[in-house]
């Protein structure tokens, strides 16, 4: 009798094999005393263990074939930046001397430490990095137990098999090259997750945070993955596996013709232009950007050049990777995001006063304000950075006019300190303003006075218009994309921009997700960033849709007074 596991679809897909389960196991950690005059050799012994992982990530990172995608040389390297950071590679060597405890157990202490940190982080993809951490202090226990390298991957699987595991790392990745898996489940893992992303990247049926399938799929059983609905059948029946066999040969004749759209213009079918560009969080997701078609980078969270390390990176290494992204587009927009740090973003180099609510407290452009000079050094990056390439500065959390002026007032002094020094960059750069707040959408007229564009970030707004907490599961069900207020207050937007003829786009989630193109569409929206893997699957869309056709509904839409209504409105709309 065959069931079914429900867990977070990451790519979508079918996929049908035999189940492959990754060996996965745990390590107990001993704890005993060791005499004083053995604590030198115990600290040289965990100093071996750590240039062991180093050397094996290394290697690692040295054989990813040519053809594997960007991200794992991205996470290759950011696996070593963690193993090299103070706080695993030399804080151990303290308490061993402080304790005389062994390198396991200080190094345990340290990671439980780490962990408990991410544990109150509330941002999803931060908190998901805890999973790295653990991962690279995994290496290191195998190293001190004299087995580096184990991994289940290595035994020879048959073509097409599905991979089953209770965690996978962006090092297991590269050991893809060496076999065909179809697809590939796992007990933990998020939508944001580097395993969610390098699955993306691959363009493999995915399906995460199943939490014991592990457990309850047993080696050779036969599995369907259903990377759409987020769901694994195991053993299924005959009925059952015919169905998705049709299903399956249907997805695979719609990706192929998908592909096809790459080059085409995204047009509605009444002749109107709609700009479709993507969302980056690191710059070797530019590769993606390329090939499915994009016209540019809508946002790029700069942030994540500053986390992960003990002090913020210098002007000049700034500069390098914004210039490294800016050359690599050339004259295609590049929009980039200036800091958005603080409440659940804390780098270590920043001091972190709790707050009682983060997300209301010292985060994005008000940070920036209450730091100068880290604003003032970022921001003389991306000026300089602005010479190389078509760059864009975008200003994050703006709730007043003060805001915006003093952001504005920065930008100029940092621009005079550039001419003082004979430094070049574009005098010219725009500067938009993101609309993430219910504050913003009331003084939007006010500030399309100040901006050269405006950027609407979605996920921030459903959450603050419905005061969710889109973190926790008790509420999780109310994060409603379509709730009549955040339309009203999205379509609010874009009817004062285009009065006054400032462009606007969508960056946050409901762009990428093609079942509200139309919606978006019908709205006045002509400017989608999102996801790369979501490009032409939304290209298909606005080909398909003729403005004048739908305006009607839309109409009615704008008319509904709650969600239930909303839902059923838009099934509507999708069937024209």
């Amino acid at each position: 009798m065959g069931i079914s596991l429900h867990g977070i679809g990451v790519v979508g897909g079918i996929a049908i094999g035999h189940a492959h389960l990754m060996s996965h196991e745990e390590i107990d950690v001993a704890h005993y005393e060791i005499p004083a005059d053995q604590v030198p050799a115990e600290q040289v012994r965990f100093d071996k263990a750590i240039r062991a992982t180093r050397k094996e990530l290394e290697m690692l990172w040295g054989s990813i074939p040519e053809n594997a995608p960007a991200e794992l040389g991205s996470f290759l390297s950011l696996h070593i930046m963690i193993l090299n950071d103070n706080t695993l590679s030399r804080e151990p060597r303290v308490l061993i001397e402080e304790q005389r405890c062994n390198a396991e157990w200080a190094l345990k202490q340290q990671l439980d430490m780490l962990l408990a940190q991410f544990d109150e982080i509330e941002e999803e993809y931060l908190r998901e990095r805890r999973a790295d951490v653990m991962q690279v202090t995994e290496r290191i226990f195998k190293a001190l137990a004299g087995q580096p390298g184990s991994n289940g991957l290595l035994v020879p699987v048959a073509k097409n098999s599905i991979l089953v595991a209770h965690e996978l790392s962006p090092a297991d990745m590269v050991l893809f090259k060496d076999h065909q898996f179809a697809a590939f489940v796992t007990d933990v893992g998020g939508a944001t997750s580097h395993t969610a992303i390098v699955a993306r990247s691959l363009d493999m049926p995915a399906v995460l945070a199943l939490h014991h399938a592990h457990e309850l799929i047993q080696e050779g059983e036969l599995l369907i993955v259903d990377g759409i609905q987020g769901v694994v059948i195991v053993d299924p029946d005959d009925k059952i596996l015919a169905e998705y066999k049709k299903r399956q040969t249907s997805w695979i004749q719609e990706r192929k013709r998908l592909k096809g759209l790459k080059g085409k213009v995204p047009t509605t079918k009444d002749g109107v232009a709609v700009e479709l560009l993507s969302n980056i969080e690191l710059p070797s997701d530019l590769d993606q950007v390329r090939a499915n078609g994009a016209t540019g980078v809508g946002l790029f969270r700069s942030e994540f050049l500053f986390l992960g390390r003990d002090e913020m990176p210098c002007e000049d290494e700034q500069f390098e990777a914004y210039r490294a992204v800016a050359e690599e587009m050339g004259t295609l927009p590049t929009t980039i995001r200036t800091l958005d740090l603080g409440a659940d973003k804390i780098p270590k180099w920043q001091k972190d006063d709790a707050s009682i609510n983060p997300a209301l407290g010292l985060c994005g452009i008000r940070l920036c304000l209450a730091e100068p000079q880290m604003f003032r050094t970022q921001l003389r990056a991306l000026l300089r950075a602005s010479h190389y390439g078509n760059l864009q500065l975008l200003v994050p959390m703006l709730i007043s006019i003060t805001e915006l002026s003093q952001t504005l007032m920065h930008i100029e002094l940092a621009k005079q300190s550039l001419t003082d020094e004979g430094i070049p960059f574009n005098r010219n750069i725009r500067v938009g303003a993101m609309v993430e707040t219910p504050a913003a959408v009331v003084m939007i007229s006010s500030f399309l006075k100040y901006v050269d564009f405006i950027s609407i970030g979605t996920n921030d707004l459903i959450q603050y218009t419905l005061a969710i907490d889109r973190g926790d599961d008790a509420v999780a069900h109310l994060y409603e994309p379509v709730h009549p207020a955040v339309l009203h207050l999205i379509h609010q937007t874009i009817k004062a921009a285009d009065r006054v003829g400032v462009p606007v786009s969508v960056c946050g989630e409901m762009a990428g997700d093609h079942h509200l193109t139309r919606l978006l569409l019908g709205l006045g929206l002509r400017k989608f960033s999102m996801h790369p893997a979501h490009l032409l699957d939304v290209k298909q869309k606005v080909l398909n849709t003729d403005l004048i056709e739908i305006q009607q509904h839309i109409n009615r839409m704008l008319k509904a007074e709650d969600s239930d209504k909303m839902r059923y409105l838009l099934d509507q709309l999708n069937a024209m």
